[in-house]
């Protein structure tokens, strides 16, 4: 009876210590701690797009090579020609016309009359006073390397049209093409008028009537640059 218990009780153990063996550990999955992503640092795209980046340098130099001046100063040939054509040339020898024609039809001076004589007067003192003017202007404009020309406007526009023929009878350009103080052509004109003033005119004018018909000459010639600007564009 003893052999039986015996025998039972390792039975009992045997298949108690299978059962155990069989039981599976139970396991511990690791808890996925969230991903640390790098922060974005800054100027960083965050969207999956395309990389838009700025140029990143110093910026490209600026064309100027369509504002700069584009004058060129005449060679001296072409100077002195210009210089005979102001003195003896057709258009010249027009403005004296019609100035003595003008002169004569309003009898100014009164002491050179009317008619054809005072007419001749008139003419021979406006070419005269013209002589003078325009070889002071020119060896001015030899001596300062200057040139009092008339250039019409480069600009389209109507205020610089304008403002080109009012400039023009005070300044001159320089040999950069740069508007300066035209000292030439302000000297040779106030030269002329109060030269022709004190030299042959009736007694009665003076430096003062002559410089005051330089000032009117001045206007005279702005008028002129304007038409040449706006209507007469040869």
């Amino acid at each position: 009876m003893k052999v039986v218990f015996f025998a039972a009780a390792l039975i009992f153990s045997a298949a108690t210590s299978n059962v155990g063996a069989q039981s599976p550990t139970p396991t511990t999955t690791p808890i996925a701690s969230p991903s640390t992503s790098p922060t974005p640092e800054m100027g960083t795209s965050i969207s999956s797009g395309p990389d838009w980046k700025l140029p990143i340098g110093p910026r490209p130099a600026l064309d100027l090579s369509k504002t700069q001046n584009t004058y060129t100063r005449p060679d001296a040939t072409t100077r002195f020609k210009r210089y005979v054509n102001g003195v003896v040339g057709p258009m010249a020898l027009a403005k004296q016309v019609v100035g003595a024609g003008y002169g004569t039809w309003r009898n100014s001076p009164e002491e050179w009359g009317g008619q054809w004589e005072g007419f001749g007067k008139r003419l021979a003192s406006g070419f005269g006073k013209n002589l003078i003017k325009q070889s002071i202007t020119y060896g001015l404009d030899e001596a300062l390397k200057l040139d009092s020309h008339y250039y019409r406007s480069e600009k389209k526009d109507v205020g610089s049209k304008i403002k080109n023929a009012l400039l023009s009878p005070v300044t001159a350009r320089n040999s950069k093409g740069k508007r300066v103080i035209g000292v030439p052509r302000l000297v040779g004109g106030y030269t002329a008028s109060i030269v022709a003033a004190e030299a042959w005119y009736p007694g009665r004018y003076d430096w003062k009537d002559g410089a005051k018909s330089a000032t009117y000459s001045l206007g005279i010639s702005a008028a002129y640059n304007l038409f040449k600007e706006f209507v007469w564009k040869k």
